[in-house]
């Protein structure tokens, strides 16, 4: 009789592992449960997330939209002046540097343009949504300082 192989994964009861990156049942799709996530170190080597599991994430982040084949999150958020937009770029620099994930950020007068994406691994990790949630919940602080976005 053959040896009975044990199966590692099974007495660790895992999930396979395509389920264990994008399992539903582990993740918050919504605004606010995004929101009170913490962004987690992005050390490369884990794939992006796929196109549709993108589209998920960003109709719990509304005003943000996919870009570049779902590998970018882009907003445009325009203020009354260079001063709010300035002051809105310091909180979001500040919020950034709390979580460790920095957008692209793109100034002009009243306009301010941020693109989020995971560079060490070319397109959309968790942390750019989180991060996006984030960002909205300091819009939500202080409504009347935007005039769109």
């Amino acid at each position: 009789m053959e040896p009975r192989r044990s199966n590692p994964r099974a007495r660790l009861r895992l999930p396979p592992p395509a389920f264990r990156l994008y399992d539903s049942r582990l993740m918050v799709d919504d605004m606010e449960g995004l929101a009170e996530r913490r962004c987690e170190p992005c050390r490369g080597g884990v794939p992006p997330l796929s196109a549709d599991r993108a589209a998920e994430l960003a109709a719990a982040t509304p005003g943000w939209r996919l870009e570049e084949n779902a590998t970018r999150l882009a907003r445009q958020f325009r203020f009354r002046d260079f001063v709010e937009a300035m002051k809105f770029v310091n909180r979001v620099a500040d919020l950034a540097e709390e979580q460790g994930h920095h957008p692209d950020i793109l100034i002009h007068w009243n306009t301010v343009d941020l693109v989020l994406w995971t560079h060490k691994i070319g397109g959309l990790h968790e942390n750019d949504f989180i991060l996006a949630a984030k960002i909205q919940k300091l819009l939500d602080e202080d409504p009347e300082r935007t005039e769109a976005g």
